[in-house]
């Protein structure tokens, strides 16, 4: 591997993943430049774990939502232990062969056609997100080089991933703010309450109906009032 062109490549990943401007632009760009800039890689995808159900996210191809759904079945493999045991990295550099630690997903794998895979656990200080998750189609193509450039990738991307999801939260929480903001003008308006009242209002009928205040406020911006 020329490592001075993959820092280059790397340099430029870390602009591009900043540029993006939403979490599923950035996860895209990830796995989308995992193909691109590591040695043997077909596939990439990003692993969710809730419990013992799997999230795909940003898949470059189908090869990798049919793998995790197997190791979701299965409960074993590298991407799924990566994310599931918070170990840094998996690497299996020949699925022809059996696998002592995931036997029945080592098995079912091959039929999938996948000849390798590497898993990277993709963490900050603050918070694990999942495994970011390298697919070959052929068996042994991922080095030793292949792994570092692997986990470098999968450092630069949780950073992106957790400042693009703080970014996106803070939009959502804006976006929120505003439209609880313009529900309570409406209802000062047709109520002539005062601003506390009509939060409250919107509050009260929030926990009667066990619908979220958000969604509330959306409802009276849109109807112009409190239905029902």
């Amino acid at each position: 591997m020329d490592w001075e062109s993959f820092a280059e490549q790397m340099a430029g990943m870390a602009r591009d993943l900043l540029a993006q401007d939403s979490v599923d632009a950035t996860l895209e760009r990830i796995t989308a430049g995992a193909v691109e800039n590591v040695e043997g890689c077909d596939a990439a995808g990003i692993l969710l774990l809730h419990g013992q159900r799997v999230e795909t996210l940003a898949p470059t191809e189908g090869l990798v939502v049919r793998s995790d759904q197997l190791q979701e079945h299965t409960g074993e493999g590298p991407c799924f232990d990566a994310a599931l045991h918070s170990e840094p990295v998996y690497r299996i550099r020949d699925l022809a062969e059996p696998q002592e630690k995931w036997p029945e997903f080592g098995r079912r794998a091959r039929d999938l056609g996948i000849g390798s895979m590497m898993g990277f656990l993709l963490y900050t200080r603050e918070e694990e997100l999942g495994s970011l998750n390298l697919y070959a189609r052929r068996t042994g193509v991922f080095t030793k080089g292949s792994e570092t450039a692997g986990w470098l990738l999968a450092s630069h991307a949780a950073v992106a991933f957790s400042s693009a999801r703080t970014a996106d939260q803070l939009q959502q929480a804006l976006s929120t703010r505003h439209t609880i903001g313009e529900a309570m003008g409406i209802l000062m308006e047709r109520l002539k309450v005062s601003e506390d009242d009509a939060f409250n209002v919107l509050r009260r009928v929030s926990q009667e109906r066990n619908i979220k205040l958000r969604d509330i406020a959306r409802q009276v911006c849109e109807s112009g009032g409190i239905d029902g």
